[in-house]
């Protein structure tokens, strides 16, 4: 028994999608993806609905075209930037103590925990329940059931901006796409990146894309801290076009060509001949130059993200690590280093061992498809999916009723 599932990444600075079937046991087996660059989304918020629509509906068409999907609706992220998430915790009292949980309680103890006011910018987009109790008895994954008297549920509420999350529903439309449900980035990531045991300890998840850093916290099994800032990976090869006085194509491919951020990783410091910005000429310069430019922007990049944990003081009495991610910097090579040396905790580059994923910029899709698949919990008595992605296909998070209820008056 499989599902298919379709996910879309509206990035800074470039939006994927990926097709994927998840079979019982987790395993992911990617039957399509797409990549292409944008220039529509500013600050992780999207400023061009044509254009991210556009993009959407070609990297839909490209994976139609060579895999003959039918691709209607799909899990889209949202960067944690944009969102709230406030921890609550509600019960409901049954009949009897031999009564049988049913999916009608459950709904009913996760319709109370959701009774929280946010700012009017604000709208409920998720309800992720952490644990179940069922008259007393704690860390029940699903009570549907067992038998008890009184329900009770601990869950994080996550909020999205109205502004955001219109966007990304308005921009899917355009592309004929249903949005099947909006997913924290940063909870789709650690899905995939982090292991079980980092969540409990402690992890810092460092998420850097074109033009937006995540900083995501998770301690004892739940995300407990998050943040974002306004630099990227764009911005390192834009330092390396200034201070080189090169064009900025020609520096993002100095800057993946070479991927160093340690000078003292350089083992040949040999000339390179480069276009000059302004003349019509080109010159000579030393790798070393590209790497110390390389090197200072990824220690500034560390350096603000460990000032916004010691600003909350996550890191007080903190024994955890630190996993990098992201197609910004987890290709470069001695940003581990960089890391250690900034946050002075052990760190490595995130990973994972999806066939037919190589590149980091698919981590978040394929991110969302563990998460989004962990999250239905495939059931044996659903029929198998077969290459088809339809809203009618399966059951959608009981949360996305309340969005389009929401939105719908919005359009």
């Amino acid at each position: 028994m499989e599902r298919t599932i379709c996910c879309v990444d509206i990035g800074t600075s470039k939006i994927c999608a990926v097709v994927a079937k998840v079979n019982r046991s987790g395993d992911i087996e990617v039957l399509g993806k797409s990549m292409k660059p944008c220039d529509c989304v500013k600050k992780g918020v999207i400023v061009d609905i044509d254009e991210a629509s556009s993009i959407i509906k070609s990297c839909i068409s490209e994976i139609r075209a060579i895999k003959n999907v039918q691709i209607n609706s799909a899990y889209v992220n949202i960067m944690g930037a944009h969102v709230s998430i406030i921890s609550n915790r509600s019960s409901v009292d049954t009949s009897t103590s031999n009564h049988e949980i049913s999916q009608e309680d459950i709904e009913r103890v996760l319709s109370r925990v959701e009774d929280l006011e946010f700012p009017k910018d604000r709208q409920i987009i998720d309800v992720v329940p952490r644990q179940y109790i069922l008259d007393g008895c704690d860390e029940i994954v699903d009570p549907l059931g067992m038998t008890g008297m009184k329900l009770e549920v601990e869950a994080d509420i996550i909020a999205g901006k109205i502004t955001s999350v219109q966007n990304i529903i308005k921009s899917m439309k355009k592309a004929d796409m249903e949005v099947e449900g909006i997913i924290v980035e940063s909870l789709a990531i650690g899905e995939l990146a982090l292991t079980p045991q980092e969540k409990d300890i402690g992890v810092v998840l460092i998420d850097i894309g074109g033009g937006i850093t995540n900083i995501s916290v998770f301690k004892n099994k739940k995300i407990v801290f998050f943040d974002s800032l306004p630099v990227g990976g764009d911005h390192i090869s834009n330092d390396i076009s200034i201070g080189l006085r090169i064009p900025f194509n020609e520096a993002e491919k100095l800057k993946r060509e070479y991927e160093l951020a340690l000078t003292s990783l350089i083992k040949n410091d040999h000339e390179i001949t480069v276009n000059d910005v302004n003349d019509n000429k080109k010159k000579d310069i030393k790798v070393s130059e590209v790497v110390e430019i390389i090197e200072a922007r990824v220690h500034e990049i560390f350096s603000l993200c460990k000032n916004v944990l010691d600003k909350n003081q996550v890191l007080d009495s903190f024994n955890g690590n630190v996993v990098l991610a992201g197609g910004g910097i987890s290709y470069v090579d001695g940003n581990m280093q960089l890391a250690y040396e900034v946050f002075e905790l052990p760190a490595r580059v995130a990973y994972h061992k999806i066939p037919g994923i190589s590149k980091p910029e698919f981590l978040t899709c394929v991110g969302t498809v563990r998460y989004v698949a962990s999250r239905l919990k495939l059931s044996k008595n659903e029929s198998e999916t077969e290459n088809k992605v339809s809203n009618k296909s399966r059951p959608k998070f009981a949360f996305l009723k309340k969005i389009y209820k929401f939105f719908t008056g919005l359009f």
